[in-house]
């Protein structure tokens, strides 16, 4: 197994998810973008917009190899000439009902031409208004996926998430989390074979959040407070999260980065959730430590 067919697994990856996701949907369909990179490799951004239950989203394949550019240089510690190749599937999901809950993945793979290589991903969920229950479910399922390799993966990797998606400023984590891992070595195969089961996981996932929540009644309270949500979502993606800080830094494809944003937020002065009952219950939620399983 070798580098190339690690970015041949994620491409299918990438059908896969898509097929699973517009069939869920039910109208719209992914359009498809493919580019280039200048320095080398390229990819395809799918985005899926107006559908029944999408509002927008987004399925990024990509593979890209070069030299190293010197913020990624500086941040891998690396002393020696190298160039680099990277690979694999971003994922962002915004719904157009505020009980279907945001969702975003990612699987990747990295390699230096002096012969170091790691994975990392996860999946992590934020619902504009949680939901106990499907929290717990949620939890169940990737505890599942990680309790098939090594019962220890679980609990590291839900407090990764935990401590990753928190934003400082606002002392709240982003939504419920899930698993969060990078940096992972050891054995390529075993290692990949996990990755790939976290990758397969995704679409089942989803679509059952899709088909529980999308013909639930909302009022335009609860409109407005998913609009709230998605502020700090957007709060988070520019001012904490490092994928995102890093890609625009190192001059990633700026199109296919931004597409985690949503196609509309609000932000309001002082905002006090408990002018909505439920939205209340959301913020003493959005909290690291919750045990959901």
């Amino acid at each position: 197994m070798n580098k190339h067919d690690i970015a041949a697994y994620f491409q299918g990856l990438q059908d896969r998810i898509c097929a699973g996701i517009a069939a869920t949907d039910g109208v719209a369909s992914f359009k498809e973008d493919k580019w280039t990179r200048a320095e080398g490799g390229g990819g395809r951004t799918r985005v899926i917009a107006n559908g029944a239950i999408l509002e927008k989203g987004g399925v990024n394949f990509s593979a890209v190899e070069g030299p190293l550019h010197p913020k990624m240089v500086t941040s891998l510690n690396v002393t020696e000439e190298v160039e680099f190749f990277a690979t694999g599937v971003s994922i962002v999901m915004h719904p157009e009902n505020p009980w279907v809950p945001i969702i975003h993945m990612n699987v990747r793979y990295f390699e230096l031409s002096n012969g170091e290589f790691w994975f990392g991903g996860g999946i992590d969920l934020t619902p504009h208004i949680i939901i106990p229950e499907q929290a717990k479910w949620f939890h169940e399922q990737l505890k599942a996926v990680c309790d098939r390799f090594d019962l220890s993966y679980y609990p590291k990797y839900k407090t990764w998430a935990d401590d990753y998606f928190y934003s400082p400023h606002r002392e709240e984590t982003r939504g419920i989390g899930g698993i969060f891992f990078d940096y992972i070595k050891g054995d390529r195969e075993t290692v990949f074979e996990f990755v790939k089961a976290v990758g397969e996981s995704f679409e089942p996932i989803y679509s059952h959040l899709m088909r529980l929540n999308a013909s639930r009644e909302f009022t335009q309270a609860e409109k407005e407070f998913q609009y709230i949500r998605r502020g700090r979502y957007v709060e988070f993606n520019l001012v904490h999260d490092r994928g995102t800080k890093f890609g625009l830094e190192t001059n990633g494809r700026t199109e296919s980065i931004l597409m985690s944003l949503p196609p509309m937020a609000a932000w309001e002065y002082m905002y006090d959730p408990k002018v909505f009952p439920d939205g209340q219950k959301t913020f003493d939620l959005l909290k690291k430590g919750i045990t959901w399983v």
